[in-house]
Protein backbone atom coordinates (compact mmCIF):
# COMPACT_ATOMS: atom_id res chain seq x y z
CA UNK A 1 0.00 0.00 0.00
CA UNK A 2 1.27 3.43 -0.92
CA UNK A 3 0.88 5.93 1.93
CA UNK A 4 1.06 9.65 1.15
CA UNK A 5 0.79 12.73 3.33
CA UNK A 6 -1.26 15.64 2.00
CA UNK A 7 -2.23 19.02 3.40
CA UNK A 8 -5.47 20.90 2.93
CA UNK A 9 -5.87 21.82 -0.74
CA UNK A 10 -3.27 19.34 -1.96
CA UNK A 11 -4.14 16.45 -4.21
CA UNK A 12 -3.18 13.09 -5.63
CA UNK A 13 -3.43 12.07 -9.28
CA UNK A 14 -4.32 8.46 -10.17
CA UNK A 15 -3.70 7.53 -13.78
CA UNK A 16 -4.59 10.17 -16.34
CA UNK A 17 -8.12 10.94 -15.26
CA UNK A 18 -8.63 10.72 -11.48
CA UNK A 19 -7.71 13.44 -9.00
CA UNK A 20 -8.20 13.22 -5.24
CA UNK A 21 -8.09 16.49 -3.32
CA UNK A 22 -8.15 17.18 0.41
CA UNK A 23 -11.00 19.69 0.76
CA UNK A 24 -11.50 19.83 4.52
CA UNK A 25 -9.85 18.66 7.72
CA UNK A 26 -12.01 18.93 10.82
CA UNK A 27 -11.21 17.08 14.02
CA UNK A 28 -10.62 13.44 13.15
CA UNK A 29 -12.40 13.68 9.80
CA UNK A 30 -10.91 14.40 6.40
CA UNK A 31 -13.14 15.29 3.44
CA UNK A 32 -11.79 14.17 0.09
CA UNK A 33 -12.99 15.50 -3.24
CA UNK A 34 -12.80 13.11 -6.18
CA UNK A 35 -12.67 14.30 -9.77
CA UNK A 36 -13.15 11.30 -12.05
CA UNK A 37 -14.95 10.40 -15.28
CA UNK A 38 -18.62 9.52 -14.87
CA UNK A 39 -17.98 5.96 -16.07
CA UNK A 40 -15.78 5.27 -13.02
CA UNK A 41 -17.72 3.77 -10.11
CA UNK A 42 -16.65 5.24 -6.78
CA UNK A 43 -17.87 3.80 -3.48
CA UNK A 44 -17.03 4.19 0.17
CA UNK A 45 -15.28 0.99 1.24
CA UNK A 46 -18.05 -0.18 3.58
CA UNK A 47 -20.68 0.32 0.87
CA UNK A 48 -18.60 -1.57 -1.70
CA UNK A 49 -18.11 -4.47 0.71
CA UNK A 50 -21.88 -4.64 1.28
CA UNK A 51 -22.51 -4.65 -2.49
CA UNK A 52 -20.05 -7.53 -2.95
CA UNK A 53 -21.64 -9.52 -0.10
CA UNK A 54 -25.17 -8.97 -1.46
CA UNK A 55 -24.10 -9.96 -4.98
CA UNK A 56 -22.52 -13.16 -3.66
CA UNK A 57 -25.65 -13.93 -1.66
CA UNK A 58 -27.89 -13.31 -4.67
CA UNK A 59 -25.79 -15.58 -6.88
CA UNK A 60 -26.29 -18.58 -4.60
CA UNK A 61 -29.44 -20.46 -5.47
CA UNK A 62 -30.68 -24.01 -5.31
CA UNK A 63 -32.81 -26.18 -7.58
CA UNK A 64 -35.70 -25.59 -5.16
CA UNK A 65 -35.47 -21.87 -5.94
CA UNK A 66 -35.68 -22.64 -9.65
CA UNK A 67 -38.69 -24.93 -9.11
CA UNK A 68 -40.45 -22.20 -7.12
CA UNK A 69 -39.87 -19.62 -9.84
CA UNK A 70 -40.92 -22.06 -12.54
CA UNK A 71 -44.21 -22.75 -10.79
CA UNK A 72 -44.92 -19.02 -10.67
CA UNK A 73 -44.36 -18.40 -14.37
CA UNK A 74 -45.68 -21.65 -15.84
CA UNK A 75 -49.26 -21.56 -17.10
CA UNK A 76 -51.60 -23.27 -14.68
CA UNK A 77 -53.91 -25.98 -16.10
CA UNK A 78 -57.54 -24.87 -16.35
Amino acid sequence: MLVLSRKLGEGIVIGDDIVLKIVEIKGGTIRIGIDAPLDKKIYRQEVYQRIIAENQEASQWSIDDLDAISSLISPQPK
